[in-house]
C-alpha cells in the first residue's frame, strides 16, 4: 500500500511536495471563478500553474510567495493537508491568551471613527516645561491593521544627544478602538521605550479634532514630564494645510500654538 504523506520522521522528498503542493493548490482554488483570472491576478502563466495543480512543478521562492500572501497561508502547504493546517492567529494582539483581553478582541479600527490621512498634533514639551511640540503624522491602514509614522522633531532628537537623520527620528506605532476614542502605541525604531496616546473625538463645527493624552514609558524623575495632554486636529490629503504643518513642525512657545489647539490643551489646568 503506498502513501501520499512520507513516513513520519523521514524527510519528504520533492515529489512528496509538489503531490501536496498541488493537493493544496486545487483546495484553495476550488471556489475561484476562473483559474485563468486567478493567474492572472497572480501573474503566472496559465500553462504552468496548471503544472502546479497537477503536482509535476514546485514554484520558485519568489512565486511561492506570491501564493501563499493571496491566499493568506503559509509555506506549510507544502507538508500538510491545507484543512488540517492550524489557522489559529498567532500575532501577539491574536494570541489566545491576550485575545478576549486586549481591545476584547477587536483590533479593526473602522475609518470613520478615526479616518486614514494626516494629521496635525500638538502637546506640552516632556522636557522643557514652558515650550510645546507640534507635528505631523500619518495614518494607514493596511490588512486590517490601522498604523500611525511621522518624525521626531530634530531640535527634540538633539535635546536628547541623538542624531537627526530621518531613519532615527522616524516613529510608528499601531492603532486600537477603545470605548469613547482610540489608543495607539508607538515608538522610534530599535527603541525600547514606547509612548501610549488616548484620543476622543471633540464635537465641533468640523468634526475634525480629537483631544486626549500621551505617556512615555521612561523613568520617573525629577525634571521632564511623563504624562501630557494631546489634540489631533485631521487634515486629510489637503495639500497646502499638510505642508503648512510640516513647516511649522518642531517646538514652539504658547502664543505660537493654533488657538483651538491652545484652547483644548487648557494650558493653565494641570494634567491629572
Amino acid at each position: 500500500m503506498t502513501s501520499d504523506h512520507p513516513t513520519r520522521g523521514q524527510s519528504p522528498s520533492p515529489s512528496d511536495l509538489r503531490n501536496m503542493f498541488g493537493a493544496n493548490l486545487r483546495s484553495l482554488t476550488r471556489n475561484a471563478v476562473s483559474i485563468s483570472a486567478l493567474c492572472r491576478e497572480l501573474g503566472i502563466n496559465r500553462t504552468q500553474f496548471n503544472r502546479y495543480l497537477a503536482g509535476e512543478s514546485f514554484p520558485r521562492p519568489d512565486v511561492l510567495h506570491r501564493i501563499c500572501s493571496f491566499f493568506d497561508v503559509d509555506a506549510r502547504i507544502l507538508l500538510e493537508p491545507v484543512d488540517q493546517i492550524d489557522s489559529v492567529r498567532r500575532d501577539l494582539l491574536h494570541h489566545p491568551v491576550l485575545a478576549d483581553f486586549i481591545g476584547a478582541g477587536t483590533i479593526t479600527l473602522e475609518k470613520e471613527l478615526f479616518p486614514s490621512g494626516f494629521y496635525r498634533f500638538t502637546r506640552r514639551s516632556f522636557t522643557d516645561e514652558e515650550r510645546f511640540v507640534q507635528g505631523l503624522v500619518y495614518v494607514f491602514r493596511k490588512d486590517e491593521f490601522t498604523f500611525i509614522r511621522g518624525f521626531e522633531a530634530k531640535e527634540a532628537m538633539r535635546a536628547q544627544g541623538l542624531t537627526t537623520d530621518p531613519r532615527t527620528r522616524e516613529f510608528r506605532g499601531f492603532l486600537l478602538p477603545q470605548e469613547g476614542g482610540i489608543a495607539a502605541l508607538v515608538s522610534r525604531r530599535n527603541s525600547l521605550t514606547t509612548s501610549f496616546n488616548y484620543l476622543a473625538r471633540v464635537s465641533s463645527f468640523q468634526n475634525n479634532f480629537w483631544v486626549g493624552y500621551t505617556a512615555r514609558t521612561v523613568l520617573e524623575s525629577m525634571t521632564g514630564r511623563r504624562a501630557t495632554r494631546l489634540v489631533y486636529e485631521y487634515l486629510g490629503s489637503d495639500r497646502k494645510a499638510v505642508m503648512s504643518a510640516a513647516r511649522s513642525a518642531g517646538f514652539c512657545t504658547e502664543n505660537q500654538l493654533i488657538p483651538f489647539h491652545r484652547t483644548q490643551l487648557r494650558v493653565g489646568e494641570p494634567f491629572s
